[in-house]
């Protein structure tokens, strides 16, 4: 993995991230360069200078986007407005639970989002998803009338603007599959201005997802698909075990056993995803008593559930992933044999795309499950 900070391998793993998500080299290098000492003295104690270096870039993208747009050049405005959410996002991605900053940055992001749909991406509509008297915030990807769909959920710390962002919807579009972006509990908008916090019986959101899709028109119903990526790769496949109205599951990162990650970071074994770790842990699942949540996580499990998944099932992994086990893909792939068409894809460092999610190499991963799903449904 490119590590332009050396040791610090969350804000890598961002500027990674970033770059494998439409982000540019030099305007990540200008934004990088004046941190670089920050770096060294933690992941967690310069995230405060990472939001305003990155926030720096993300004026200076805004203002050549109002200009461009002013001058009627609507679509590079709109690729102005999508990278500047793209780093943006990441920067806020970073930043502490209790930071003061971090719910105005967010609503920044939403707005920036905005305007890169309207200028540049107008198949993108943003949607609200009816769940338990409130709503889960999605964008909807459409590729046309009576298409397949895929539902995307994110997982610990990522968001529905960084789904747009990998392009994987875009992929799936050219494939002629639909994608429903959403941020559920514990994620995204959900979490941060709804505070829905995330829950072990993710088969509720699925329902919810579904129920949603069967009312529009231009929807194959009998054609749904899931994808859920880092925890997401535990939340997909549990939904998808007890959810049968899915039409087949993606596991884009086999987190079989969260719960026992989490006991293994306490005791300060593997990499974690974002700065301030706990408290971030904490907020998502609403707890805040850290001990009583380990024993809780103890459920975040896919033992004795991915039995139940009788629909196609995919598992994508690096074999260098550094915060969840390749042994995890294997396990869930051993376990799940009611699936009438399960796979195991291993990625490895020759190939790229062998770190956490596929970070490293991210088009790589997104290509390859667009073309797996569409082998499935389009057929």
């Amino acid at each position: 993995m490119f590590e332009y900070f050396p040791g610090n391998y969350v804000w890598n793993l961002g500027v990674v991230a970033t770059l494998n998500s439409g982000g540019l080299i030099d305007e990540v290098d200008r934004a990088c360069r004046p941190i670089r000492e920050a770096a060294t003295r933690g992941e967690d104690a310069g995230t405060p200078d990472f939001l305003r270096a990155w926030s720096a870039l993300t004026d200076q993208l805004v203002t050549q986007a109002e200009e461009a747009e002013k001058a009627g050049h609507t679509r590079t405005a709109g690729q102005l407005y999508a990278r500047a959410t793209n780093y943006l996002s990441q920067a806020e991605r970073l930043q502490s639970a209790s930071s003061p900053e971090r719910l105005d940055t967010y609503r920044r992001v939403l707005e920036l989002q905005q305007k890169a749909f309207d200028l540049k991406d107008p198949t993108i509509t943003r949607v609200a998803i009816p769940y338990e008297g409130t709503t889960l915030p999605a964008y909807f990807s459409s590729a046309g009338d009576r298409a397949p769909v895929m539902i995307m959920w994110n997982g610990l710390d990522s968001t529905k603007e960084h789904m747009y962002s990998s392009g994987h919807w875009e992929e799936l579009a050219a494939r002629g599959i639909s994608c429903l972006m959403v941020d559920s509990p514990g994620s995204g908008e959900a979490l941060r201005l709804q505070g829905l916090t995330a829950r072990v019986d993710t088969e509720a959101w699925a329902a919810a997802c579904v129920d949603y899709l069967e009312s529009r028109d231009d929807v194959d119903h009998d054609r749904i698909g899931l994808v859920g990526w880092s925890l997401g790769g535990y939340y997909a496949p549990r939904a998808a075990a007890f959810e049968k109205r899915l039409a087949l599951v993606v596991a884009w990162g086999a987190n079989h056993d969260w719960g026992a990650v989490q006991r293994r970071r306490l005791e300060r074994e593997g990499e974690r995803p974002v700065p301030h770790y706990w408290e971030h842990v904490l907020w998502v699942w609403g707890h805040d008593n850290l001990d009583t949540f380990v024993d809780c996580a103890d459920a975040v499990c896919l033992d004795g559930v991915v039995e139940h998944i009788t629909v196609p099932f995919l598992i994508c992994h690096g074999e260098n992933d550094r915060q969840i086990p390749v042994s995890y893909a294997h396990r869930s792939y051993e376990q799940a044999v009611r699936s009438t068409n399960r796979h195991l894809r291993i990625f490895t460092a020759e190939e790229g795309a062998t770190e956490h999610i596929g970070l490293d190499h991210l088009s790589h991963t997104s290509t390859y499950i667009a073309d797996w799903v569409a082998g499935i449904v389009c057929q």
